[in-house]
């Protein structure tokens, strides 16, 4: 088979794929999902339909293509690739949660699936499960959550506000290296995102949900866009720090002079305390260039610093 021949049926088994993961996709979004043109997407259309694969059109203004209700793929589909993705994927899973159900989840996969492929990429995000009192949230929580239980919590905000809250927990998530919980707020009466590190008690009550929560994707997604204050910051950097401030602080080089000095921007969360920090961690070496009110910020956190050694 020819290179190109590959490449069509790599491409017109993805479209089936992801046929059967989203309803309703119109041509214009197959096309610049698999970057051809809609009349290439029509063709496959056409070839995939003449493989005896049930797809579905709906024409109109929301009209689109989609798999027939119950058809499913042959397993023997999945290569040795696709077992050593998702191995990857579930050890490092495992790396940060030590969850017994997902060990035999792996244990499973790997007694169905093609092993000839040698994992080559290794995920690690152990420094989230290093703290055994966070893996004993997750514990508690996953049984709220599957049980639909009422927790009253005691928590510490960014600025170290202590709060005690009712809520009702939906989902884990983890990102930003840490662990958040997903949980509608029985006294806001909305949806909020606290830091599993900040839950300094959980009590479980025998009250259940006062009502049913859906696609706790979305709502994460949502909680989340809804604390995301950020902050726009452009630094001016010496050159001796620029590998380093590029690996910790992942911002956009506007300008290098000719001794080898940069300018960066720098997008961050505002509430979180890790881009501070290192700013800090950098001395003479970095200046904030802008805001103004990051620069009194750093000022004052600066004096506080030299109080505790001063000399008298």
């Amino acid at each position: 088979m020819k290179y190109g021949e590959v490449m069509k049926t790599d491409r017109l088994l993805a479209i089936v794929i992801y046929l059967l993961n989203h309803d309703n996709v119109s041509a214009a979004k197959l096309a610049e999902r698999f970057d051809v043109s809609k009349r290439t997407i029509l063709r496959d259309i056409e070839h995939i339909s003449s493989a005896g694969i049930p797809i579905q059109s709906l024409y109109g203004a929301k009209g689109g293509y989609s798999v027939m209700k119950g058809y499913k793929l042959d397993g023997r589909l999945l290569t040795s690739d696709d077992s050593a993705s998702i191995t990857a994927a579930l050890k490092g899973l495992l790396s940060s949660y030590n969850n017994d159900r997902y060990n035999k989840t792996l244990e499973k996969i790997a007694s169905i699936l093609p092993t000839h492929q040698n994992q080559n990429i290794f995920l690690d995000f152990g420094a989230s499960g290093e703290n055994s009192g966070i893996q004993e949230k997750i514990k508690i929580l996953e049984n709220t959550i599957n049980d639909k239980n009422v927790i009253k919590i005691s928590y510490v905000n960014a600025i170290g506000e202590g709060s005690n809250r009712s809520i009702e927990p939906i989902a884990l998530n983890y990102r930003w290296y840490a662990w958040y919980l997903l949980a509608f707020c029985t006294i806001k009466q909305d949806y909020r995102i606290f830091k599993l590190a900040r839950i300094t008690k959980i009590e479980i009550t025998k009250k259940t949900f006062s009502k049913q929560h859906n696609e706790p994707s979305l709502l994460l997604e949502q909680a989340f866009g809804d604390v995301q204050e950020s902050i726009n910051i452009t630094l001016s950097c010496k050159a001796e720090v620029k590998t380093q401030i590029c690996e910790y602080l992942n911002g956009e080089i506007t300008e290098i002079q000719e001794n080898g000095d940069f300018t960066m921007h720098i997008h961050a969360i505002e509430n979180e305390r890790m881009w501070y920090a290192m700013l800090l961690s950098f001395g003479d070496k970095v200046k904030v260039l802008q805001p103004e009110a990051l620069q009194t910020r750093l000022q004052e956190t600066a004096k506080n610093i030299l109080s505790l050694y001063k000399k008298w």
